[in-house]
């Protein structure tokens, strides 16, 4: 894997430093996010992203993490990976001396560790501006694996002999992220890999589901709930849960003695679950739930769940025989990714959508 841009690598000059720089008491005074971060700066969930602007040749990246990994952009181009940096500032420096964007963005799930953002900060001689204001489109992603990107920078199912899930995962290349940057709006990528609505793979945890930490921001720390600061209210939101539920056959033990119980069970979850978003989002927001599969039990029960439903909920089925799952443990790959994202674009543009 690449860890800069060539166009960049003369031009642009990343360094590391330990010291100097602490956490700031107020990390998002000018930083721009839309993601579930706490007021000190901290979050679990893949994809969350920091932007903000700056005057002068350097700014440094406030970070305590080090469980995840992050790309560093500059102007729009990625010039840094940084693999599980720890407690660290990291300096992009060597730029011409004027107003420059910076962004920050977490490539990998850590639903056990919390990573800690810091703010920005200018090089000598510079300042850190204004943050970037907040687009007024949004979109919300909730989904597992698929959704998170899990190992979709590999080119090989069995990624162990290339880096690992870990480094073979950029959610920012996720189909949700890849659409949402093209309709130009801010998102959230709320997936968590082998959580299903009511089962999770293979059956594993049992007792719990994603519905256990979808109101998190911080997955690790039970009971745990997001302040929403009145700012995200998105309009469209893209569920994406049941491949977990479904894709393992039951064991002797389990809660559900067949699976005409489990299909039950997974289609009561998933109305409350939709309700639940329906009364925090309102009636103008357009909620899409989605499917990889064409035909079987999965597919079947979430059209089952659409057409029962009489509240803006629509239908997408993005099966396609041109996705490869080439990706890590046959997942999407990130050609997939591109692929879904032109589908959901397209699909998009065909609903009302209230932007």
């Amino acid at each position: 894997m690449k860890r800069f841009k060539s166009a960049l690598v003369a031009a642009l000059t990343v360094l590391v430093t330990t010291s100097g720089v602490g956490l700031a008491a107020n990390p998002l005074a000018q930083a721009h996010t839309a993601g579930r971060v706490t007021a000190s700066g901290q979050f679990t969930w893949p994809g969350v992203y920091f932007e903000g602007r700056f005057r002068g040749t350097g700014v440094g990246i406030v970070l305590d993490d080090s469980a995840n990994d992050y790309d560093v952009q500059i102007d729009g181009t990625t010039v840094a990976t940084l693999v599980m940096p720890g407690k660290t500032t990291y300096w992009a420096g060597n730029l011409s001396n004027k107003e420059h964007r910076v962004r920050l963005i977490k490539r990998t799930e850590s639903p056990w560790a919390a990573g800690k953002f810091g703010g920005f900060v200018a090089a000598n001689g510079g300042a850190i501006l204004a943050r970037p204001s907040a687009r007024p489109r949004q979109i919300e992603l909730i989904g597992d694996s698929l959704t998170a990107g899990y190992g979709n920078l590999s080119t090989t199912r069995d990624c162990s002999a290339n880096g690992g899930v870990a480094r073979n995962t950029n959610t920012d290349v996720s189909f949700g992220a890849l659409t949402a940057r093209a309709l130009n709006a801010d998102y959230q990528v709320n997936a968590f890999s082998g959580r299903g609505m009511v089962r999770n793979y293979n059956g594993g945890e049992p007792g719990t589901s994603y519905r256990t930490y979808y109101d998190r921001a911080l997955l690790n720390v039970d009971g745990d709930v997001w302040q929403n600061p009145g700012t995200w209210r998105p309009q469209v939101v893209v569920v994406g849960l049941g491949t977990n539920d479904f894709s393992t056959a039951l064991h002797p033990g389990e809660q559900w003695p067949d699976q005409n119980s489990l299909v039950s069970a997974y289609k009561s979850a998933y109305h409350g679950f939709l309700d639940k978003l329906r009364t925090r989002y309102g009636w103008s927001t357009t909620i899409v739930v989605s499917t990889p599969d064409a035909s079987g039990t999965f597919a079947d029960a979430v059209r089952q769940i659409v057409q029962e439903r009489k509240d803006r909920v629509r239908y997408w089925n993005y099966s396609d025989p041109a996705l490869d799952r080439l990706g890590c443990d046959w997942h999407f790959s990130a050609r997939d990714h591109r692929l879904i994202a032109g589908k959901l674009g397209a699909y998009l543009s065909g609903l009302p959508i209230a932007w």
